[in-house]
Parts: C-alpha cells; sequence; structure tokens
C-alpha cells in the first residue's frame, strides 16, 4: 500500500532528521528478516540508535535534497548504497556496542525451496530417527547409510548445500525430516558511515591489537630498508646505536689495559681472569739436634 502525502512528508522529515543529527550509520541488510524481529532489534537498541527502512527511491530523493541543502556535507556517497533491500541504523554512540546488538538479534531459520544458501551446510552422521522404509529418500541424494536398531543412521558426515547455491526440495525435505534449522538470519551489516568516511564493516573487526602489530610489522620494513641504504631515520637509529654498541664491545674486549663500564660485564663474560695459582708456602723443617756422644 503506497504511502500518503502526509506520511510521506512525515518520513522525509524523519530522515532528514538523522541525517543531520548522526554522525555515524550502518548500511544493513534485510533480507529474511521479519517485522517482529526487527521491532525485537529496534527495541534492544532503544536510547542507542534508530533503525529507518525505506524504499530505495525515497532515500537516494532525501540524501540528494539534503545533499542540495547542505552542499558541505560528505552525506552524498551514501547514495550510491541505495539499493536492494536495505536500511540505515544511525547512532552516535559506539560503533562496536551497535554492531554488537545488531549481530545477536539473529533467528534460526530451516531451509526454504529456492532460497539461496548464506552458508555451507553440512549433516553429521548418526541415527536419523527415519524408519527403514525411507532408505530411497537417502538414496535418491546419494547418502551412505544403515540401518541400527529399528533406524537409518548416516555413516559419514554429508557436503549437503554449498553456500551460494539454491535450496533444492529434496535437500529442504531431509533438513526437514531431520528438524535441523540451518540458516540464521538477522540484519547483514554491509557499510560503516563514520563522520565522511565510508568503509566495509570488515574494517570493525581490527582490534587494538591487531592495529599494534600492523604498526610494528611496518616499521620494521622501515628500519630495514633504512639499515641496508645507509639512510638514518627515526626507526632505523636505535638499530644504529645498537650495532655502534657492538663494533666497540668488540674491539674493547679484544684490549687486555682498557674497558668501560657497560663493557665490564661482557668482558668478564667473555674473557674470565685466570685464577692464579696458590702458593704453598712450604716451610722446611729444623734439622735435628746431633746426639750427644757417650764417653
Amino acid at each position: 500500500m503506497p504511502l500518503s502525502q502526509e506520511r510521506k512528508e512525515e518520513y522525509f522529515e524523519r530522515m532528514k532528521e538523522y541525517l543531520g543529527t548522526y554522525t555515524k550509520c550502518f548500511i544493513v541488510g534485510v533480507d529474511n528478516v521479519g517485522s517482529a524481529q526487527l521491532q525485537n532489534t529496534r527495541r534492544a537498541l532503544r536510547g542507542k540508535a534508530e533503525i529507518l527502512m525505506g524504499k530505495n527511491t525515497m532515500m537516494r530523493k532525501i540524501i540528494r535534497e539534503f545533499t542540495e541543502e547542505n552542499p558541505d556535507t560528505p552525506i552524498a556517497q551514501l547514495q550510491a548504497l541505495c539499493k536492494g533491500n536495505v536500511g540505515f541504523v544511525f547512532t552516535n554512540g559506539d560503533l562496536g556496542e551497535i554492531r554488537e546488538v545488531l549481530e545477536s538479534n539473529v533467528r534460526p531459520a530451516p531451509a526454504r525451496v529456492g532460497s539461496i544458501a548464506p552458508i555451507d551446510v553440512v549433516v553429521p552422521k548418526g541415527p536419523t530417527g527415519c524408519d527403514p522404509g525411507q532408505t530411497s529418500f537417502f538414496q535418491t541424494l546419494q547418502i551412505a547409510t544403515k540401518i541400527t536398531r529399528g533406524q537409518i543412521e548416516m555413516v559419514n558426515d554429508t557436503d549437503l548445500i554449498q553456500a551460494g547455491e539454491k535450496v533444492t526440495a529434496s535437500q529442504a525435505a531431509l533438513l526437514q525430516k531431520l528438524g535441523i534449522e540451518p540458516f540464521t538470519y538477522g540484519l547483514q551489516l554491509q557499510s560503516v558511515y563514520d563522520n565522511g568516511s565510508l568503509f566495509a564493516a570488515s574494517v570493525l573487526d581490527m582490534t587494538e591489537d591487531v592495529l599494534a602489530a600492523k604498526f610494528s610489522e611496518a616499521l620494521s620494513v622501515v628500519a630495514s630498508l633504512s639499515l641496508v641504504l645507509g639512510i638514518p631515520t627515526q626507526a632505523s637509529v636505535p638499530h644504529s646505536i645498537a650495532n655502534a654498541f657492538k663494533a666497540i664491545l668488540a674491539v674493547t674486549v679484544g684490549l687486555e689495559n682498557y674497558s668501560f663500564d657497560k663493557a665490564d660485564p661482557y668482558k668478564a663474560l667473555v674473557c674470565p681472569k685466570k685464577e692464579e695459582p696458590k702458593e704453598e708456602a712450604a716451610e722446611e723443617a729444623p734439622a735435628p739436634a746431633p746426639a750427644a756422644a757417650d764417653y
């Protein structure tokens, strides 16, 4: 049912207000997300963020008008993202916190015939609960089975569906028989807008530890290049000082009559002093007195 003119004007004003009030937003995909699930997500984000859905043509028109009214705004880049079944989640809070809420609000769903599998589906081996009369059904799907205690048992784990494939009627029927709901649906994070910067949602996976490791790796590369080329930089100076100390230490260790405080521990380790043999003061025993002659 199309929106009335009054509802359209209200929607235009609300989205323009969000565009002017919030500096961050997620662009999310809403395929297979029901109204009840969306309402639960709104409830979880209350006071933290605002979810806005709408027709792509309307959202593009609002962004275009807002850009014309505010020429210096970087919002215009959001216009190209209004394609497919998408919506916006506006916030001024922490993007990581909002992301956790969005990703936690998911629901399990069965595999429907003709739907595109978002993930690989592997059916684990073991008893199926199906009676032996349904063996032909498993044979049609080329699944190895055996009869155990009056029921069909799958011998091996079975790669049933690959991600990106359409679900066939036989695959959907098997999963339904086994009571397996392999898929989960929720708001899918596609892109992130943050104060004029637009990037993929996967960038949020980079923690401070990851950034520190990447920085250290790049710093090592710069230091190596500087040392090889002989061009001193802030990254190579500590290594140059260490190398100079090693050279001075190597010369000092070879000298017997020269050393300095920092070199003493190394010199003592490399060139230990030989212990001088202890002089044994051997005292000669006094000669015995001559025996008195007997007369």
